[in-house]
């Protein structure tokens, strides 16, 4: 269900809660690719809910334009809104979602798709987080100017546009102790509403996130 939860600075963000299918083992931040909270994503917060995690979706882009969810076809509009954003004010909103999670008990991961991948890598070097994952994670560079504090797992397809290969070994020797896998695929591959989904990618990613979270979270 869509709760509202209060960033660090007072603004107002509205969240999409999943609750945890069964015994509760912690709680995961999903964050938005340049589309918003889509029934996309809220169907990627079924598949961990049902892992036994409780998973919060904050909308991003609330501090622009409240309930923004952009079409797949409208790309631009959404790539708009990504650029526009603040980075610090972006965290922050982040952060309230952890939080929100974290005061119902246990660890909280972060996982990211295209936009909010980088996202969940700065999650993963600022917040208070078990864990981060990116799928596709994209404008690296940015992130590359302090260290992990969290265990940090990134999946990325080998005909990503997105993130040339040159810009994922730029960031793997500056955060070395990041988890990388590869994959036949480029961009948005774990995306089952697009035509860019690679479906056999999409699950042995997913089935390492699984993993990964229950060694880190719970």
């Amino acid at each position: 269900m869509m709760k509202t939860i209060t960033a660090s600075d007072g603004h107002s963000l509205n969240c999409w809660f999943e609750p945890a299918v069964g015994e509760r083992r912690g709680g995961i931040v999903i964050l938005q690719e340049i589309f918003g909270v889509t029934d996309q994503l809220k169907g990627v917060a079924a598949k961990y809910a049902a892992l036994g995690y409780e998973v919060a979706i904050p909308a991003l882009f609330d501090r622009q334009e409240r309930d923004a969810v952009i079409p797949f076809d409208q790309a631009p509009r959404g790539r708009d809104m990504m650029l526009a954003s603040d980075l610090e004010k972006t965290v922050a909103d982040i952060d309230a979602a952890v939080k929100a999670l974290a005061a119902n008990g246990g660890k909280v991961g972060v996982i990211g798709f295209c936009w909010g991948g980088g996202l969940a890598l700065r999650a993963a070097q600022d917040l208070d987080i078990a864990a981060g994952v990116a799928f596709y994670g994209t404008r690296l560079p940015q992130y590359l100017d302090r260290p992990l504090k969290a265990a940090f797992l990134g999946h990325f397809g080998s005909k990503d546009d997105h993130v040339p290969a040159e810009m994922l070994d730029q960031a793997k020797a500056y955060l070395p102790d990041m988890e990388i896998h590869m994959y036949d695929a480029g961009h948005a591959f774990a995306n089952d509403a697009r035509p860019s989904y690679v479906a056999d990618a999409a699950d042995v990613a997913h089935a390492r996130t699984a993993e990964f979270l229950a060694k880190h979270v719970g």
